[in-house]
């Protein structure tokens, strides 16, 4: 389980903006694309594996997997939920 008092000084390697809990409609949208197989993160790897908790950035692009309580903040593990930037 994420601590989320971390929020306050956690950012997006890329843009350096604030990040928020993903909601549950995101994590449900994104959870069914990774079942169906079509999800690549940044760095163009499949991500198979289901999110139960995952940050997004401010403006809903970018969304960063928490695995086992840790959030992997690495540019290249995010997955881009706008087309404009894929």
């Amino acid at each position: 389980m994420f601590d989320q008092s971390l929020l306050d000084i956690l950012c997006c390697p890329e843009t350096r903006g604030k990040l928020k809990m993903a909601d549950e409609s995101t994590l449900s949208t994104l959870n069914s694309a990774i079942a169906a197989g079509t999800i690549k993160n940044i760095g163009g790897e499949k991500v198979a594996e289901i999110l139960d908790e995952a940050l997004v950035t401010m403006d809903g692009k970018r969304v960063y997997p928490i695995r086992e309580g840790i959030p992997v903040l690495l540019a290249d593990e995010a997955i881009l939920l706008s087309l404009e930037e894929k």
